[in-house]
């Protein structure tokens, strides 16, 4: 099985995913001034989660009811409204006071002739919000950073050391474009928004795909030790089909699990999984079908030739 044969394929696959996931975060950006639809975690607002007793209002009347408490210094109006079950919605509004949640919850009881349960009732101020933001910004950079310098401590007998880092590094920017691009046109088509759930999948998925590269990258360690009179093209091609039964089978195994939670594990945490079963695929093929592809480029330095072939061909 020659898949390094096929590397341009494969990278090209990679493009055409990633492509429209950064189209969709440039729609977003117009909307609501950032790649993503951000949640209160992120932006500010207040979650309220509540559960009726008898029969549930509708999203438009739940959106009267927080325009008619709307007012200047708590702008409630246009919330976002999601359904959790039968019986529960999830309310995402501006950021509101208690005093202002627990009037708005008698009024639901008066108004549609049912007993309210506050299941999860969460406010975040815009300031916060935007602290955690830049937190989470600094969290994906140092977790960059760390894998950087520790495959190439890890790999420093090996010559070119500083390769397999970068090259495990694009590989996980490859699956952050992915998830990113994936939760932007989830973002656009189902209102489904950013939350503290969502940094978790993605951070998970990181160190998933970081995990399965390096496998790889063992391999192709060990072997360029065995076999030194071997072109390096067939070494890495040799070491990818050596780990391509475990990597599949470790991360199948995973997804399986994940698959079952999307179909039975209820709405509540459903974005989360489905980004995280995403994510891990991702990240099982950027491992290796990007990553060790990367190495043999950086080898043969291919890119002094890529334009010298377009030349010789139009001549």
């Amino acid at each position: 099985m020659n898949i390094i044969k096929n590397r341009y394929i494969y990278f090209f696959i990679s493009l055409i995913v990633i492509i429209p996931g950064i189209v969709f975060m440039g729609l977003n950006w117009q909307q609501t001034s950032g790649p993503l639809q951000l949640g209160i975690d992120f932006r500010g607002g207040s979650l309220l989660e509540v559960q009726f007793e008898g029969e549930r209002p509708t999203a438009e009347q739940i959106s009267t009811l927080y325009k008619e408490f709307s007012t200047e210094e708590q702008p409630l109006a246009d919330p976002v409204v999601q359904s959790l079950g039968e019986s529960s919605i999830s309310i995402r509004s501006r950021a509101m006071s208690d005093e202002t949640k627990g009037l708005l919850v008698a009024e639901m009881e008066s108004r549609f002739g049912s007993k309210v349960t506050v299941e999860n009732f969460t406010s975040v101020s815009a300031a916060v919000g935007a602290e955690v933001t830049q937190a989470a910004g600094i969290a994906i950079l140092f977790a960059a950073a760390a894998i950087l310098i520790y495959i190439w401590w890890a790999f420093r007998s090996v010559e070119h050391a500083y390769r397999y880092g970068t090259a495990a590094i694009l590989a996980m920017l490859h699956d952050v474009l992915v998830v990113l691009g994936v939760e932007a046109i989830l973002g656009y088509y189902l209102g489904w928004e950013a939350d503290a759930l969502f940094l978790t999948a993605l951070l998970t998925v990181i160190g998933f795909s970081v995990h399965d590269t390096i496998v790889v990258f063992d391999r192709v360690r060990e072997n360029s030790l065995l076999y030194r009179k071997i072109e390096y093209e067939k070494m890495v091609n040799h070491s990818i089909v050596q780990t391509l039964d475990r990597s599949i089978t470790t991360q199948l195994t995973v997804m399986f699990t994940l698959f079952a939670l999307v179909l039975f594990g209820g709405d509540s945490i459903r974005h989360f999984v489905v980004i995280l079963l995403i994510g891990i695929f991702s990240g099982t093929y950027s491992s290796i079908f990007n990553a060790a592809p990367i190495l043999v480029v950086w080898e043969n330095r291919e890119w002094t030739t890529w334009f010298k072939r377009k030349e010789e061909t139009a001549i």
